[in-house]
């Protein structure tokens, strides 16, 4: 006979715990009842648990606040089965995303945690809350008939890229009674990540990115006819410095403020220009910066085509909301990779630039950014320039590196805060000359934390005096370490950006990705004259396909020592990381292009060592991967060299050569002997 299904006893579960929220005196809302207009609109906007448009509603939902004044919204969702309190994935994860980067559906409506979890997620991509607490709470009735329940307690925030993190164990809900919270949100404090985790959960949520970017644009280019390439670029800028805000001083701006009117001065346009300007005149930005950034947005966003109403709608709003939807979430929890590279190689890469100085522009992926941030010896006290700045990706992962390195060694609070800012305002510094891609280098900044004060769009070779470009503009920009990958149909394939910014600084280490037929001739009246003042310290030969998708040279990173000349006894590092422990495919639909398949993050961490410690560094690699030779400072083409083939025979090769023809001669006579049997057997 089948097994009756068990009953739910969710209404007994709801009863149970609400009734301890009203005993607790709390003021608590059910699924229909409104909360506070900005969260009730953000569950309402947010797909819903079946995939639907919107409608979420948690069984309860409370707005409690600490005793800094933070609010917190509490989001409880109840089941009524045994085993239905979470679903986690294989890293003990909450999973509500499939392995194609996909909600899951199925777990977030049959799991109470992840149901919650979900509710969550909706408040942070689509309100000014960054930090919430997730409950879900599931039970059932044993033999005699008593309930038996489970309580999950989850904080979901910026912090932990909205995943969320388990807080404890908790048997009823009194944790949230006034009395006890403030020490609730102690503890939730105390949670953080390993930075294990958090790579894991940065690769995953830019996974997410790369697919939604391509559906994005997908969209775009299918449904909305009549806006150009740079139109989208602008669009996407646009709506994501609208949402942004500035807390207490810029609210951020909601998809509902847009009305679709066709009065003069109030159109979408209008009205997203307005809050642009309001987010740039609070950003501390030379007026010069500002009213580029809005003549460029201003262009794209007051064009009558894009405001016209058709069906109460224009085409501004509809695209506005698509953006929002799709990309909100990623600049909202504050991802430290380049969000705008990865915009701007999708937007970009996806429609086949024709121009070719703009297929010039080549981006470096994140983990190459870091690898050069790291060979340049970034610290918390460098001064970090770029001449061919794309859309900051470098500038972006030497910002890391340096605010992450603050932290790890200023212990004082007040003391950190007054280096971060200097860091962002004062230690980093780009050069771009394409304006459309300039913009997006600002935008980058901004998003990452605003390090987009001295970005500046000039041409570095023709026009930079190696000043500051804001704040201390009569001063000398004390650069200290270089970083590029430049556009290589530039003189010498971008050897000219190098030797200029080499020459302006008085100190430090650069790491430039180049295409290495610059060291092997191709540049050589820039490579003899750097070598008159500059050290090379090591040439390294990346893989081929590195810019898969783009383009597939091949490059090398050439590290330098700053202002020391190099003499013909200087020994150089010649390192082959052709097998850099990544695959790479080039896949449309794959869900991740870059799969660590051979111990990546070692080799990376091996390769910075060994450049800057030598062989002894030696574990993964070996003697055929890694070699020291000198090189001739007036050739300017023998960077590229390999480490050396032993062609000298030894003994054992000599006794295997004596052995092979002995055995051959063997076979040779033995075949004769066969013949001349069977000719005499005939």
């Amino acid at each position: 006979m089948k097994e009756k299904t068990p009953q739910s006893i969710e209404p007994n579960i709801a009863d149970l715990a609400n009734g301890w929220l009203k005993s607790h005196k709390l003021d608590y809302k059910l699924e229909q009842a409104s909360l506070n207009s900005e969260i009730d609109k953000a569950l309402d906007d947010y797909f819903s648990k079946n995939g639907g448009a919107g409608g979420n509603r948690p069984d309860a939902k409370l707005l409690l606040q600490d005793k800094s004044l933070d609010f917190y919204p509490i989001l409880i969702e109840y089941k009524g089965y045994k085993d239905k309190l979470v679903k986690l994935d294989g890293d003990g994860q909450v999973e509500n995303r499939t392995a194609k980067n996909e909600p899951h559906f199925k777990n977030i409506n049959s799991y109470a945690v992840n149901g919650a979890v979900h509710y969550a997620n909706a408040v942070l991509h689509h309100t000014s809350f960054t930090d919430i607490i997730a409950i879900g709470m599931t039970g059932y009735k044993d033999e005699s008939g008593n309930i038996q329940y489970q309580i999950g307690v989850y904080y979901v925030s910026k912090s932990n890229f909205g995943v969320g993190q388990k807080v404890g164990e908790y048997s009823d809900f009194s944790f949230l009674k006034k009395e006890n919270f403030d020490k609730f949100i102690e503890q939730v404090k105390t949670l953080s990540l390993t930075p294990d985790e958090i790579d894991k959960l940065k690769e995953q949520r830019e996974r997410e990115i790369d697919i939604s970017l391509v559906k994005l644009n997908n969209d775009i280019y299918q449904n909305e006819k009549g806006l150009g390439e740079n139109d989208r670029v602008y669009l996407v800028a646009a709506a994501i410095i609208a949402t942004l805000g500035i807390p207490a001083k810029v609210s951020p701006f909601e998809k509902s403020d847009l009305k679709s009117s066709t009065e003069k001065g109030n159109t979408d346009g209008d009205i997203i220009v307005r809050k642009i300007k309001a987010f740039l005149s609070e950003k501390e930005l030379p007026t010069e910066k500002k009213n580029l950034i809005l003549r460029t947005l201003e262009n794209t966003l007051t064009t009558e085509n894009i405001n016209k109403v058709e069906n109460g709608e224009s085409q501004l709003k509809r695209v506005f909301t698509k953006i929002v939807d799709d990309l909100g979430i990623y600049y909202k929890i504050g991802l430290t990779t380049d969000f705008t590279g990865k915009l701007f190689n999708e937007m970009y890469g996806w429609l086949g630039f024709s121009q070719d100085k703009l297929n010039d522009v080549v981006l470096t992926p994140s983990y190459v950014a870091n690898l050069l941030v790291k060979l340049a010896r970034v610290n918390k006290d460098s001064y970090v320039w770029d001449f061919a700045t794309g859309s900051a990706g470098l500038l972006v992962a030497a910002m890391n590196e340096m605010l992450n390195d603050a932290k790890n060694n200023i212990t004082s609070p007040e003391e950190l805060t007054q280096k971060e800012i200097k860091i962002k305002a004062e230690q980093l510094l780009g050069l771009e000359l394409l304006s459309s891609v300039y913009m997006l280098a600002i935008l980058n900044m901004i998003l990452m934390g605003d390090g987009s004060s001295n970005i500046i769009n000039k041409d570095s070779i023709k026009d930079f005096d190696g000043n500051y470009g804001f704040g201390k503009t009569d001063s000398k920009f004390p650069a200290d370490a270089f970083v590029l990958n430049p556009p290589y149909s530039a003189n010498g394939n971008g050897m000219n950006f190098v030797e200029k910014a080499l020459n302006m600084m008085n100190k430090g280490y650069a790491a430039i990705i180049i295409q290495n037929s610059a060291g092997s001739g191709k540049a050589k009246e820039y490579t003899t004259k750097i070598l008159e003042k500059h050290t090379l310290l090591a040439s390294i030969k990346m893989p081929v396909d590195i810019f898969i998708g783009k383009s597939s040279v091949q490059t090398n990173i050439y590290v330098f020592k700053v202002n020391e000349k190099h003499h013909k006894d200087d020994m150089v590092k010649f390192i082959d990381f052709s097998e850099d422990g990544y695959t790479r495919t080039s896949r449309k639909k794959s869900s991740n292009n870059l799969k660590d398949t051979n111990q990546a993050k070692e080799r990376y961490e091996e390769l910075v060592n060994l450049v800057r410690f030598g062989k002894s560094k030696l574990a993964i690699f070996t003697e055929n991967e890694y070699h020291e030779n000198t090189i001739d400072p007036k050739n300017g083409a023998d960077w590229n060299q390999t480490a050396p083939i032993d062609t000298k025979p030894t003994l054992q090769d000599f006794k295997k050569t004596v052995s092979d023809y002995l055995a051959w001669e063997v076979t040779c006579i033995l075949k004769q002997q066969n013949a001349a049997d069977e000719s005499l057997g005939k």
